[in-house]
């Protein structure tokens, strides 16, 4: 491998043996670096590599002397040890030290290193990896780097770095996942020769590596999880192992879930890891406000064991960050249920049913009774699935019933419809457990069975028939009335009608509205040919002008449309941020608080008042609503109403006599003033 100090070295079989033995650490951290050893796969092929690279350089080189041979060994153990003079100044931050690398000499190594191995890429991005760690000696604080950026320290680089280091990788495509493993195992290597090494550049090339392929981390997550597992009494290491591999979820939220399902979670209840874990999520779901690229990740497997962590009380995690887990289960259960969960949501059915008891917590149950509702609501086969558990969880169908008895005014008129056969299946189910064993649970759901099919069968008041039906009836009636007396003008209607003095209205407007419209026609009639000729006259030319001017500017515009849109979209699509997204998601979450909590309960309100009204109206006509109390209330109301009226305007007529006889004695008096000036 190429060295900080320009030259080569040759990299001896008996090499991880003297580094172990010559570390000086505890016997447990030798055994952990042996046992990080047999586990590198990778490290055993570079191994290989450098064994030829070194039988190269012997058939290249002179034999030297026999004493020279004889020292080879002492020479070698000092070649392994670089100077003091060679490593570069310690520096106080990552980017004093990113200043002073020099790109140049960067390329020049890597070109030294594509010379001599042109058929192993795998040693040119080890060599990149090794040169920019040695070169870049500056404070490393914690594992996570939780207070800087998610793409820190990679995000400290320039320009000139970054196109040299993805131009290597673009190169080494075929290595990049053995690379991978090479920089994980040899952070967790130096974490273990030197504490408090810094491992910047090694950070980089993962940073750099999974901006190129992110899929390239989940390819080994079980070897991966168990490499955590061994390490889980060094947490230091077991958070070097998840930032490495949870920084691909940064570029593709499918692969950042696969990384959390498959490596956090299973460590979620350890509580040097936890914290991290859960800070994890909560970065990469904000991260990534459009979760649609990462449905299908997650099923009912790897989604009811974070519900129990979320709402569980007394379980692994503290309560602050079962709290942070709380606020992020909504966005979970989105990317849980998928694209499609009309057809998938059944599925999730059993395991809500199952951890709905009486004794779960109200926060737990809550959320599960609504989940429950959710999917008989969306997804059709849950009534199904709901017939088969029902003997078997009894007392959770108790509490789902109660819950449906509850909330029927504001369930779905889709869900009303649909339940009304499995509700008849459960009474049937509940009347053949009564015969044989009749407990508690049986006789509960038995009685919401029936107060079910009673909301069922009593569904509100049908007003627009109940209209229909008066409107017939009472054309009905009149003609009747007609056909009986021979007569409109005879009729009972006629009469009535002539007695409370709506005739004579009806014939006053009757009169003023058909004279005004033979005026509006005669004077149309009269009229209408000549401004329509006048305005042919002065508009026809600016129509045919401004007709033209339109189908060519259409035309133009039409052809500029096809041309740019394709490339407008495509801009959109690149550069639209995030936030955009999040605004959408933002405003969906104030329309559904608006409908949930705005419109439907003013709906539920008005059609409580109309119940009360048409109770009121059936108690005034003695438990029965007929046509004579329906002429009474109307008789009654027009008579107040026209009561009101006279009384009002005998009010104002008073009022202005009044103010009339005032005016008059206030200009009598002014006048006689005005007389009594003029005779002195």
């Amino acid at each position: 491998m190429a060295s900080g100090a320009g030259r080569w070295e040759v990299v001896k079989k008996g090499k991880k043996q003297n580094i172990s033995s010559s570390s000086g650490g505890t016997p447990q951290e030798k055994k952990s670096v042996r046992s990080d050893t047999n586990t590198d796969s990778s490290y055993v092929m570079s191994e290989t590599i450098f064994n030829s690279f070194e039988k190269m350089e012997q058939k290249e080189q002179v034999p030297p002397p026999a004493e020279t041979q004889q020292k080879k060994p002492s020479a070698g153990r000092q070649a392994r040890k670089p100077p003091a003079s060679s490593r570069p100044p310690r520096y106080k931050t990552l980017e004093e030290a990113l200043r002073a690398l020099d790109v140049q000499e960067l390329k020049q190594q890597l070109e030294k290193s594509q010379s001599l191995f042109p058929e192993n890429p795998c040693v040119w991005v080890k060599d990149l990896a090794g040169y920019l760690n040695h070169k870049l000696p500056a404070p490393d604080t914690e594992p996570t780097l939780s207070s800087y950026a998610h793409d820190y320290p990679y995000c400290l680089a320039g320009k000139e770095l970054r196109a040299v280091i993805k131009a290597l990788l673009a190169r080494c495509s075929d290595a990049l996942p053995e690379f991978f493993d090479h920089c994980v195992f040899t952070m967790l290597r130096e974490q273990d020769l030197q504490a408090g090494e810094c491992l910047h550049g090694y950070r980089m090339c993962i940073q750099a590596l999974v901006q190129v392929k992110p899929q390239i981390v989940s390819l080994k997550l079980p070897d991966h999880l168990e490499l955590l597992r061994s390490h889980q009494n060094r947490p230091v290491k077991c958070l070097t192992i998840m930032w490495a591999l949870g920084q691909a979820g940064f570029y593709d939220l499918s692969q950042g879930l696969r990384v959390w399902l498959g490596i956090m979670l299973p460590v979620l209840g350890m509580k040097a890891l936890s914290a991290y874990a859960i800070t994890y999520l909560e970065r990469l779901l904000t991260l990534h406000a459009n979760l649609t690229k990462g449905f299908g990740v997650m099923g009912p497997k790897e989604f009811f064991p974070l519900l129990d962590f979320a709402y569980m009380p007394k379980n692994a995690l503290s309560q602050s960050l079962q709290e942070q887990l709380c606020q992020l289960y909504p966005r979970l259960k989105v990317l849980a249920f998928g694209a499609k969960p009309e057809s998938t949501l059944h599925t999730y059915f059993p395991s809500f049913l199952s951890r709905a008891t009486p004794n779960c917590p109200d926060a737990m149950k809550k959320e599960l009774l609504r989940s429950l509702t959710e999917c008989l609501t969306v997804d059709g086969q849950s009534l199904s699935v709901w017939r088969q558990l029902y003997t078997k969880h009894l007392s959770q169908s108790s509490l789902l019933l109660s819950h449906l008895l509850q909330s029927w005014s504001t369930l779905p008129p889709k869900l009303q419809k649909n339940l009304q056969d499995t509700i008849q299946s459960f009474r049937v189910t509940n009347d053949e457990l009564q015969s044989s064993t009749n407990t508690q649970h049986i006789s509960d759901c038995s009685s919401l069975c029936h107060s079910l099919q009673q909301k069922m069968q009593g569904r509100g008041y049908p007003w627009w028939r109940v209209l229909m039906m008066s409107l017939v009836f009472v054309a009905g009636f009149i003609a009747h009335d007609v056909r009986s007396q021979g007569s409109f003008a005879d009729s009972t209607t006629a009469l009535y009608l002539e007695r409370s003095g709506v005739t004579a209205v009806s014939q006053q407007a009757w009169s003023k509205v058909s004279h005004c419209g033979q005026q509006g026609v005669s004077w149309l009639l009269e009229n209408t040919p000549y401004y329509y000729s006048r305005a042919l006259e002065a508009a026809g030319p600016l129509l045919e002008d401004t007709r033209g001017r339109i189908t060519q500017k259409s035309s133009e515009l039409l052809l500029w449309l096809q041309e740019n849109l394709p490339l407008l979209i495509e801009w959109v699509r690149a550069n639209t941020p995030e936030s955009v997204f999040e605004f959408m998601e933002y405003v969906k979450q104030l329309l559904l608080f608006v409908q949930e909590h705005i419109i439907v309960p003013a709906l539920q309100y008005l059609k409580t008042e109309l119940q009360h009204a048409w109770k009121s109206l059936q108690e005034s006509c003695d438990g029965e609503v007929s046509l004579h109390c329906l002429q009474n209330h109307l008789r009654s109301f027009t008579n107040s109403t026209w009561v009101y009226l006279q009384d009002a305007t005998s009010a104002a007529k008073s009022r202005a006599q009044e103010l009339l006889s005032c005016f008059s004695w206030c200009l009598l008096a002014l006048c006689g003033s005005l007389m009594t000036t003029a005779a002195g």
